[in-house]
């Protein structure tokens, strides 16, 4: 404590159950502040996460092609995806439309992603939610390799 006082310091105990107990010499307002920084940091890292992405069911092609682009960055950042079809109107009337949206949309990310939940209504929404496919995390490798 007197070498804490001389360097005009805080004593700061990290671990008082360790033998012996640590302690380090610190300003304890900075010390709090760095805690308080690094535990909003783990708060906000939500990898593992759901995202969703809204489409129609007159979704144009080039418009379907980006979306799934954005998929695919979830999925690269270890998110799982809710791709939902949303249905206005008389579009209800013609629910299998989006069916065939959902179905073309996995049929271009291809082997990059597995179905964990298959299309299911949810009101006047049709969703489902792909995650990455157990390929496509191994061709992900080999190209950091190939690349390294």
């Amino acid at each position: 404590m007197a070498k804490a006082k001389q360097l005009g310091q805080d004593l700061i105990e990290i671990a008082p159950n360790a033998d012996p107990p640590v302690a380090k010499i610190a300003n304890f307002q900075k010390f709090r502040y760095e805690e308080n920084k690094k535990e909003r940091a783990s708060k906000r890292d939500s990898s593992g996460g759901l995202k969703e992405l809204w489409l129609s069911p007159r979704i144009a092609d080039h418009d379907l092609k980006v979306r799934l682009d954005k998929t695919e960055e979830f999925l690269k950042n270890g998110h799982k995806v809710k791709l939902t079809v949303k249905f206005k109107g008389r579009e209800m009337a013609h629910q299998e439309v989006g069916h065939r949206v959902l179905q073309e949309a996995l049929a271009l990310l291809g082997n990059k992603v597995s179905v964990e939940r298959e299309p299911k209504f949810e009101g006047k929404k049709l969703s489902m939610i792909v995650g990455k496919s157990k390929g496509g995390v191994e061709k992900d490798k080999q190209n950091a390799e190939t690349k390294n």
